[in-house]
C-alpha cells in the first residue's frame, strides 16, 4: 500500500496526465521528419519507444524540479497547499532520488536514440529545470516553461534526423512555445494578487490580470499562426490547414471562457482544451502525411 500510495503522490506532484501537451508535438516532429524525404513510413518503434520514455522522464524531472524549487512558494499560496510536497506526502530527499532516476532515465533513453540527442541531453535537463527559477526575475517566465515544451518537436525531429533541424521542427518550437506561453498566462491569473505580494514576475502580477489576458490572446494568435505555417513548409496539404483553423478557433473558445472579471473555468481552457490541440496537431499531421502515401500502421 505505501508503494501504491507513494506511485499516486508522484503521479499528483508531476501532474502526469498533463503528458498529453508533449507527446504528440514530439511525435509529430519524429513523423516530420520521417516524411522529409521521398515518399512516406512511420517511424519504427525504435525511435517512438525511447522517444516516448525521453519525454516521460524529462517532463517528470521538470514538474519534480519546479515542485522543489517552489517548495517555499507553495506553502504559502493557498491553492497549492495541498502539493504532496507541501503537505509531506513526499519528502524532499525522496524527490531529489526522483528527479536523479528521471535524469538517469532520459539520458539512456536519448543514447539509445542517437549520439546527438545524447550529447544534447545535459543541456534539455538544465534548461527543463532553470525555467522554474524564472518567473523570481522576468514576466518573460511563460515564454520560458514554453521553451521547454516547444523543445518537443525538435527531440522528435532529431530523433528520426540527427544530423539536420527542418524548417518545419523549428516552426513548430515557436508555436508550441507562444501556444504554451499563452496558456501559462492565463492559468497564472489565478494566483495574480498572491505573485504580487509576493514579488514574483508573472505577467498578470506584473502587468494586471486584463493585461495579461490580452497579452495571452495576442501570443495566441501568433501560435495559429504558425502551426499552419509549419505545416505548409513540410509539404502537409489542405486536411492538416483545416486542424490549424480548428485549433484557431479552439482557441478563441478558449478566450471567450475567460475575462478578468471570472476566471473560474481557467481549468477547463488549461487542460481539456489544450490537451485537444495537441493531439489535433499530431493528428493532422499523420493523416495528412498518410494520406500521401499508403495508409499503414506503425511497423
Amino acid at each position: 500500500m505505501s508503494l501504491m500510495r507513494d506511485t499516486l503522490a508522484v503521479c499528483r506532484m508531476i501532474k502526469i496526465e498533463h503528458s498529453v501537451f508533449a507527446l504528440p508535438f514530439a511525435f509529430t516532429g519524429a513523423f516530420l521528419a520521417q516524411g522529409a524525404g521521398p515518399g512516406w513510413s512511420a517511424p519504427s518503434w525504435r525511435v517512438l519507444a525511447p522517444l516516448t520514455l525521453a519525454m516521460v522522464a524529462v517532463r517528470s524531472f521538470a514538474m519534480g524540479y519546479n515542485r522543489l524549487a517552489d517548495l517555499d512558494i507553495d506553502r504559502l499560496n493557498p491553492r497549492t497547499q495541498m502539493r504532496p510536497l507541501v503537505t509531506g506526502e513526499l519528502s524532499v530527499a525522496f524527490t531529489k532520488r526522483f528527479l536523479f532516476v528521471c535524469a538517469l532515465v532520459f539520458t539512456a533513453a536519448c543514447a539509445a536514440m542517437n549520439s546527438t540527442c545524447l550529447l544534447l541531453s545535459p543541456v534539455a535537463l538544465v534548461w527543463s529545470g532553470f525555467y522554474s527559477h524564472t518567473k523570481r526575475f522576468t514576466p518573460l517566465c511563460h515564454f520560458a516553461l514554453g521553451s521547454v515544451l516547444g523543445l518537443a518537436p525538435v527531440a522528435g525531429w532529431l530523433a528520426v534526423s540527427p544530423h539536420s533541424l527542418g524548417y518545419p521542427a523549428v516552426l513548430l518550437f515557436f508555436a508550441v512555445t507562444l501556444w504554451v506561453a499563452g496558456f501559462d498566462i492565463l492559468y497564472a491569473c489565478q494566483d495574480a494578487d498572491f505573485d504580487k505580494s509576493q514579488g514574483l514576475c508573472s505577467l498578470p502580477a506584473h502587468q494586471g490580470v486584463a493585461r495579461a489576458l490580452f497579452t495571452a490572446a495576442a501570443t495566441h494568435a501568433s501560435a495559429a499562426l504558425l502551426f499552419p505555417m509549419a505545416g505548409l513548409s513540410a509539404g502537409l496539404g489542405m486536411l492538416f490547414l483545416c486542424v490549424s483553423l480548428i485549433i484557431g478557433c479552439i482557441l478563441v473558445w478558449e478566450h471567450r471562457l475567460i475575462s478578468a472579471e471570472d476566471l473560474s473555468r481557467v481549468n477547463v481552457a488549461f487542460f481539456t482544451m489544450n490537451g485537444v490541440i495537441a493531439v489535433f496537431v499530431f493528428l493532422g499531421a499523420w493523416a495528412d502525411l498518410a494520406l500521401g502515401s499508403p495508409w499503414a500502421l506503425l511497423r
